[in-house]
């Protein structure tokens, strides 16, 4: 079950977080999680983050950041990824070892830091430096210095959003999904601006709990996400397409931007939560993985992962009181939203006999979603997850539904439910 979860203020990438490292993100939302909850670290019994563009120096970064925050070097803990749905992973994973019976107590979380995101040499460039190592002459070094001239040294790999498997960028991926079930740029821009004036009301109405403060290097403390811009419809027109140019309908405004920010929860058997003193927020009762052909439709894991999910619980979206769907792009959001209320999407693309459902815009993320919040890949998924939680508390509501998409055709849904004296 889910004791708590926080997160540092999610940040856009380059601003105040630029001069940090990745794993000091992650320390700083394991500290705000040991200081909100209380837990003593070496109660901990093991430890799970989630990243995608990852820090070399600092590969597993899970336990980098909890050596960081002080936690006992004899407590485990490893990183997963799993792109956008990172931390989903590590939450379930944390799950998986509660009912092994190997574990009581699991901080998962997850973390991601675009302002420096690793760059290096193009491969024919590091095969003679790596050869350089070998020279034992002076002649010898001279000639892989001349090869590696001519292997254009100022060509850099630069880290992308796109699969590997296709080379295509979500976001014409995300183009190419919403131009299939004829989503138009104006409904995009509408909810986009939905999602920003959501996410600034909740910021103003002190809802957003769930984040932590942060000293950034030069001693300022920021308590506050920096992404959401109630901006105009008028204003969201004038942008150009951002990926198929000039008929594209994904523009900076529609889709979530590049950001820095880490989360962390807190993960128990009632049990255990119970004996230590704890009120629990929310039991995470049951949740399903997805995966199509990224070649199809790259972004449709939502549609997949919930129908999977309501089949294995017997519920109907109509039984499900909170909404929190990760928005990518707008149209992904959108799109998925008319994929499950398509009986023929679900007879003839997912071998359904009925269609999983109409998605209540008045359930669906209330306090905005990736669009205005931000999006650090590795750390949503505890955001959506905690989000759901204080939603069902302070709406007074019982079943919650997470449902997120991710590179590589992936998906994840999640039904949380409110712990009954919450």
């Amino acid at each position: 079950m889910l004791v708590d979860g926080v997160r540092t203020p999610f940040l856009m990438a380059s601003t105040l977080y630029k001069n940090m490292l990745p794993h000091e993100l992650g320390k700083d939302a394991l500290l705000g999680l040991l200081s909100r909850t209380g837990i003593d670290p070496k109660d901990v019994d093991y430890l799970i983050m989630g990243s995608v563009i990852q820090e070399v120096k600092t590969a597993n970064i899970a336990r980098e950041a909890m050596l960081s925050a002080g936690f006992p070097a004899a407590t485990p803990a490893h990183s997963v990824c799993m792109a956008c749905i990172s931390s989903n992973q590590s939450i379930t994973s944390g799950i998986g070892l509660i009912h092994s019976g190997m574990c009581d107590t699991i901080v998962a979380g997850g973390l991601e830091f675009m302002s420096d995101a690793p760059i290096r040499y193009n491969r024919a460039v590091r095969k003679q430096m790596l050869a350089s190592q070998k020279a034992k002459s002076t002649g010898a070094l001279l000639k892989v210095v001349w090869n590696i001239l001519k292997a254009n040294p100022m060509s850099p790999e630069i880290p992308a959003v796109a699969e590997f498997s296709t080379g295509e960028s979500m976001g014409k991926s995300g183009d190419r999904l919403a131009a299939t079930f004829g989503v138009s740029r104006q409904e995009q821009d509408e909810y986009a601006l939905r999602s920003h004036q959501l996410a600034l009301k909740a910021q103003e109405e002190g809802k957003l709990t769930d984040v932590v403060p942060v000293k950034v290097p030069k001693g300022e403390w920021v308590d506050k996400d920096n992404g959401i811009k109630a901006s105009s419809l008028e204003k969201m027109a004038k942008l150009k397409p951002a990926f198929i140019k000039p008929h594209g309908t994904v523009t900076a405004a529609n889709a979530s931007y590049l950001t820095d920010g880490a989360s962390a929860c807190l993960l128990m058997t009632e049990e255990k939560a119970l004996a230590m003193g704890y009120k629990p927020k929310a039991y995470l009762r049951d949740f399903m993985y997805a995966s199509q052909d990224p070649k199809n439709q790259l972004l449709l894991g939502p549609t997949y992962s919930t129908g999977k999910l309501l089949d294995k619980t017997g519920l109907k979206l109509s039984d499900i009181d909170v909404l929190e769907v990760h928005e990518a792009f707008a149209g992904q959001v959108l799109a998925n939203m008319k994929a499950m209320d398509s009986e023929k999407f679900a007879t003839e693309k997912m071998g359904r006999s009925e269609k999983v459902g109409e998605i209540d815009w008045e359930k669906l993320n209330l306090w905005g979603g990736s669009l205005s919040l931000g999006h650090p890949f590795g750390a949503t998924g505890v955001r959506l997850v905690t989000t759901a939680a204080n939603r069902l508390i302070d709406e007074d509501k019982q079943l919650g539904l997470v449902t997120a998409c991710a590179a590589g055709g992936l998906g994840h849904a999640m039904i949380v439910e409110r712990y009954p004296s919450s």
